[in-house]
């Protein structure tokens, strides 16, 4: 009897030991993807009518609309498409009824309040910095940690250690390795805006991780991604763009952009793909903290502030030839002291090296 109970306890370990290996690699993948994501929607918007906008004659448009409007469609259409994966994807696995069915409970306000804030908002702002300023401003927004872990503390009255605060100073110092970047004498004009407007986008993803993890703790993650991505693609597109627009001083233009946008063939494929990988972005990044815990899952998710410079300089740069995606190497140390940083706020390294240890 004590055999088998032995027994037990040990396939149970094992069952353990592989369900969180298998969450670390999910989250880690969501990083991934999420480098993908930003190497692909950046290249979609520089091709076809894109390249017209964003050209040296920039198609006549003011620099407002050319920064902003077009920023939020880009961001818009991304998640747009990505709502289409996420539905196709539902359907397939039956669970378009739960997506109805949940938008209108608790939990899927709170998803659609963490949309509204980590999408239309959030992206936006990042897909703006990154026209701005380039890849540079990947590991200000991959901060989105770090802040949720301040926000936690402010709203939910959530611990801050001393190991948690070290990894904040981490980031901190990190983003100021990166900030200097942004005053040396051949630094782009716009790059120090396009590092403020990135800053944004980590402190709304950071309220998001903050909300979104009571919503997701209720419903199906799959189900919760499709009401993110729907709320953010139809907001993005009917109401930040056209809110956008009349601040250009020209309601009709988001009508005449969105047009322009969906006749562009080539750019729409692209964006076809960028949307894929924002749909696994977040649909991985939330499974795999259901299945290694939320903050080790945020860790390996923030580990873009790599895999974003590095699928940039590999997609844009060298696959498609187009200059200025090489960092300078005081951006990518500052990089990769994000990912220590960030993985320091979620966790104790001794604790998880002991603990892959016993498993």
């Amino acid at each position: 009897m004590e055999q088998v109970s032995a027994s037990a306890i040990s396939a149970k370990q094992q069952m353990a030991s592989r369900f969180f290996r298998k969450g670390v690699f999910l989250a880690t993948l969501s990083g991934i993807s999420y480098g993908l994501y930003t190497a692909f929607i950046t290249l979609a918007m520089s091709v076809g009518i894109w390249e017209d906008w964003y050209g040296p004659n920039l198609a006549g448009l003011t620099m407002f609309t050319i920064v902003y409007v077009i920023g939020a469609l880009g961001s818009s259409l991304n998640y747009t498409l990505s709502a289409v994966w996420g539905a196709g994807i539902a359907g397939a696995r039956g669970k378009l009824r739960d997506f109805f069915k949940s938008v209108n409970s608790k939990p899927g306000r709170m998803m659609v309040l963490a949309a509204l804030v980590g999408g239309p908002i959030s992206s936006t702002a990042y897909i703006v910095g990154l026209q701005l300023a380039g890849s540079i401003v990947i590991p200000i927004a991959a901060l989105c940690p770090a802040i949720g872990a301040i926000l936690g503390r402010l709203f939910y009255k959530q611990k801050l250690n001393l190991r948690m605060l070290f990894g904040i100073s981490i980031c901190v110092f990190a983003s100021f390795l990166i900030g200097l970047q942004s005053v040396a004498p051949d630094a782009p004009p716009q790059m120090l805006m396009g590092i403020l407007i990135a800053f944004i986008a980590a402190v709304g993803w950071g309220f998001e991780g903050c909300v979104a993890g009571y919503g997701t703790s209720m419903i199906d993650y799959e189900v919760g991604i499709l009401i993110r991505q729907s709320v953010s693609g139809i907001v993005g597109l009917f109401i930040l763009v056209p809110v956008f627009a009349i601040m250009a001083g020209d309601m009709g233009l988001s009508v005449s952009l969105l047009g322009d946008a969906l006749s562009s063939t080539n750019a729409m494929l692209i964006f076809f793909v960028s949307s894929f990988f924002t749909l696994y972005a977040f649909s991985l990044w939330y499974k795999g903290n259901a299945m290694c815990g939320t903050a080790l899952g945020m860790a390996c998710n923030g580990t873009f502030s790599f895999w974003g410079p590095l699928f940039c300089w590999i997609i844009l740069g060298v696959f498609v030839g187009q200059e200025g995606w090489n960092l300078p190497f005081v951006a990518w140390v500052a990089a990769v002291l994000m990912s220590v940083g960030i993985l320091f706020i979620a966790v104790n390294p001794l604790k998880l090296i002991e603990k892959r240890g016993a498993v």
